[in-house]
């Protein structure tokens, strides 16, 4: 058994190493997608380009908050993250790849406000917030999350679904595929 450690070490280094890629892949690069841009189709008046910003919000926001649930809060408080947990290895990196889906979709939720005078007023103040989680998917991944850590990414979604619903853009957790995350 004393080969199988190295091997577990290597495996989660390699899909560390991943999720740093991923993660930095899809939160920096040159190239808008799609769905994080903020401007509005060709072709479409004020309004119409204010309901996709909002419909664009309430779905990036959705996905995030749906995968901070789903892989970081939940497995945290079964307790899945302790060392000697089953499964601990694959809910850390699951976690991990979480937490960078999730801070990219708080930042295309966050641009897609923009769009809408009233959900930027009421998403601005959540910025520094969103900023602040952009380290917290390797802390995840390699397991040195604490309850401060998964505090701040529950406070930040919070916050997004607040927002969100006084503006009228009421956000729902939606769960995201494990393709999704990039796993």
């Amino acid at each position: 058994m004393p080969r199988s450690v190295p091997l577990r070490r290597l495996v989660v280094a390699l899909l560390l190493s991943c999720t740093v890629l991923v993660g930095a892949t899809a939160c920096g690069g040159d190239g808008d997608s799609s769905a994080s841009s903020s401007a509005s189709p060709t072709g479409t008046s004020s309004a119409q380009a204010q309901k996709f910003a909002k419909t664009r919000f309430v779905t990036n926001a959705g996905l995030a908050a749906g995968a901070t649930y789903q892989w970081i809060v939940k497995p945290y408080r079964a307790g899945k993250f302790k060392k000697g947990a089953d499964g601990r290895t694959f809910a850390l990196v699951k976690a991990g790849l979480a937490g960078g889906f999730a801070y990219n979709r708080l930042k295309a939720a966050s641009d897609n406000a923009k769009g809408d005078p009233l959900l930027s007023k009421a998403v601005a103040p959540l910025t520094a917030g969103i900023t602040s989680l952009k380290g917290l998917a390797g802390k995840l991944g390699k397991g040195e999350a604490g309850d401060g850590d998964i505090g701040a990414f529950e406070s930040v979604i919070s916050g997004i679904k607040d927002a969100g619903k006084s503006a009228g853009a009421e956000v729902k957790d939606k769960v995201p595929s494990t393709s999704q995350l990039g796993g």
